[in-house]
């Protein structure tokens, strides 16, 4: 047996681990001692990699479907079919009708070839990934705001924190590393306060809960704000020296009083009167959000709000301090870094800016795309609509992650063609034309970028199974097939040369400099040649940081008397996206074994349910079926469930309304109706009356 190091594949924190190889197999995992981020830690999915990746539970060779059923063949046919279909869609729809979506999962050369791969062979900014439902409205906000999206910070910075404020994020359950990193510096006499409509086990634990009303979290920070502007806590010497003019802001906010920002989120006035003072008078203010604060139809605006609290109170450019989207998968940081979304190229060069389309144009030997590129969802709305005519879709689950399931089926139904790279036959990958066998993470070189912008090195430790690849690879098979050699690499490292020599914030980074130090930090440049782990220290990218006026907006669907309860969506420690990887392992299966609907149990009283009761659950736009839970996580009129579980998609309920700027829809807010069933003699389930 040997120990190959790598990087966990799970969420976005970006723990080191080690493969244990034996006979060509990985048989189990082990934490680096030495990481900075896990040191020698790792959390229950961690510890379950090897599952994820177990030979038995993968796609070994490629897939054709012939009369509704999937049979094996050759990679010579399927990516034969694969290059004549997309060839005929752009024949006849142009390069509109064709897209890319690519995986947040994969490795940032696999992320760089896909994006390539449609602009460059398919000449089509229709690229996309996963972060159009997690963070696009931070990529968004905090550009507005600072001039750059990403986290500010470093992970070890909390451990210089004085006080950690954590907004619309699961920690301990979703980022367990970072969650015991702020439990720990609470433990050391940091202020930890969680701002959630739900009673996480992180809220349970933290000095002060704040439990909002779903969907006030606008109305929350702009009373917050107004708390500390009324009271003169704001810090002026860095507004004076780092922002621009506070005033419009400042006369947003005049009308606001704590009683009323007290009736919009259901804080007490003491409560916010208190964080507003602890929040503007610490010394270094940690702050971190997750999609409590994105997934909804104003996730950028919400950004916005946690921007314009921090640049206020100087909470910024300082160890210590910054504003921080935890990022939800692995590399889903590397795959926008990459340019996998329509208006960037690599490293967020604007790709409506002429010299930015020269640059590559020169590069790739192909000229720019001439139309603005599809999201995610405007890609589901364009097949639907008989636009968009064939898509690639590598490594992602939108059948389970994308709002309103049985439209985003519908949609990839009615496409000419489908192809899907992936490692085992999910849910979207049982609507393809073609499935195609991909290398995992444990079976390839590469790199994954994690939420701190730390890019960091993955090594194959065993071979791929049967006849699977690397998507780089098959990307650039495909893209010869279709007359273009420009994608022909030799092996990973070329590609992220490739990469490094076009993204500006790569560009000092290389294979070699990486094995160093457990990676680097982006922008990683002439002037930043060991990495950035701090950003904004002396300035921001757009010069002054700018404060925007925003207001509340409530969710686009609220409860009424055909629909009373609020529905919000959430995530499990034991699981992790779909649950392909996840459900994988016994023992995570073990923890959590199937889906369940959170409810306070004064709801439960008023409907007559008993723990673990059978319940339909229904929405405007689909339902499902599945068990209640019993908990005051949730407050009486809310429910929760989690999207891990196929056989009860939360997400074929979820509403598709959509942040006008971002275009994230509104996954964490819906109206529901819930319907106890009993269970009939025969096993089969049916409703009461």
């Amino acid at each position: 047996m040997h120990v190959v190091p790598s990087i966990c594949a799970f969420c976005g924190v970006g723990c080191g681990i080690g493969l244990r190889v034996q006979n060509d197999r990985v048989v189990g995992v082990e934490p680096q001692p030495g990481h900075p981020i896990s040191q020698g830690q790792l959390c229950s999915k961690g510890w379950a990699t090897s599952f994820a990746i177990e030979p038995a539970n993968r796609l070994t060779e490629p897939l054709v479907k012939e009369h509704g059923r999937f049979r094996r063949a050759s990679w010579d046919e399927a990516l034969g079919r694969v290059a004549e279909a997309l060839a005929i869609a752009l024949d006849e729809a142009g390069p509109q009708g064709v897209g890319v979506i690519s995986c947040a999962r994969a490795c940032n050369e696999d992320n760089y070839a896909a994006q390539k791969f449609a602009r460059a062979v398919l000449g089509s900014h229709n690229i996309d990934h996963c972060a159009r439902i997690c963070h696009s409205p931070s990529v968004a906000g905090l550009a507005m705001t600072l001039g750059s999206g990403a986290m500010t910070n470093g992970i070890a910075d909390i451990d210089e924190a004085e006080l950690i404020m954590v907004i619309g994020a699961d920690v301990s359950e979703n980022h367990a590393m970072i969650g015991a990193r702020m439990l720990r510096a609470q433990a050391r006499g940091a202020t930890l306060i969680v701002v959630d409509p739900r009673k996480t086990r992180l809220a349970r634990l933290a000095d002060i809960h704040l439990q909002l009303r779903l969907g006030s979290n606008i109305a929350l920070l702009n009373g917050l704000l107004q708390i500390i502007l009324a009271n003169g806590w704001e810090n002026h010497a860095f507004l004076a020296a780092r922002c621009e003019d506070i005033q419009p802001l400042r006369r947003h906010l005049a009308g606001l009083s704590p009683e009323r920002t007290s009736a919009l989120t259901g804080i007490a006035v003491a409560d916010l009167e208190r964080v507003a003072y602890l929040f503007s008078h610490a010394r270094t203010a940690f702050t971190a959000y997750g999609m409590g604060i994105t997934q909804f139809q104003s996730g950028t605006n919400n950004v916005i709000a946690v921007s314009n609290l921090a640049l206020a109170c100087g909470q910024v450019g300082r160890p210590g301090t910054g504003i921080n989207p935890l990022r939800g998968q692995n590399n889903v940081q590397g795959a926008c870094d990459m340019g996998c979304l329509p208006n960037v190229y690599p490293g967020y060069q604007d790709a409506a800016d002429a010299a930015v389309q020269a640059k590559f144009a020169a590069a790739w030997g192909r000229p720019a795309p001439e139309h603005p590129g599809l999201t995610s969802l405007g890609m589901t709305r364009a097949a639907l609509d008989g636009e968009l005519r064939a898509l690639m879709i590598m490594g992602e689950e939108p059948v389970l992650t994308d709002p309103d399931q049985g439209h985003v089926a519908r949609a990839l139904t009615a496409l000419d063609f489908l192809v899907v790279v992936e490692l085992s036959l999910t849910e979207t990958a049982k609507l393809a034309d073609v499935v195609l066998p991909a290398a995992s993470f444990a079976e390839k070189h590469g790199t994954f970028t994690n939420c701190e912008r730390r890019v960091q090195r993955v090594r194959q430790a065993v071979q791929a199974p049967g006849m699977a690849r690397c998507d780089w690879q098959i990307l650039g098979e495909l893209a010869a097939r279709m007359g273009y050699p420009g994608m022909a690499w030799g092996d990973a490292e070329a590609v992220f040369e490739e990469m490094a020599g076009l993204t500006p914030i790569y560009s000092a980074m290389s294979y070699a400099a990486l094995e160093q130090s457990y990676g680097l930090q982006w922008p990683c440049d002439a002037e930043h040649p060991q990495g950035s782990p701090l950003l904004h220290e002396r300035g921001f990218p757009r010069g002054r940081a700018r404060l925007l006026p925003v207001s509340q907006v409530e969710p686009d669907e609220c409860p009424d008397a055909d629909y009373p309860f609020a529905l919000t969506t959430h995530r499990l420690h034991f699981h992790y996206g779909g649950g392909s990887m996840t459900r994988q392992s016994p023992l995570l299966e073990r923890g959590t074994p199937a889906a369940l609907l959170f409810m306070n149990p004064s709801d439960a009283v008023r409907l007559g349910l008993e723990e673990q009761q059978p319940v339909a659950v229904r929405s405007r736009r689909g339902s499902l079926e599945t068990r209640v839970h019993l908990t005051d996580d949730v407050p009486p009129g809310v429910l929760a469930m989690p999207y891990h579980f196929r056989e009860a998609p939360c997400n074929r309920l979820t509403n598709g309304a959509q942040d006008p700027l971002s275009k994230m829809p509104e996954l964490k807010a819906c109206a529901v109706a819930v319907q106890a069933l009993s269970i009939g003699s025969s096993g089969g389930v049916h409703a009461s009356l």
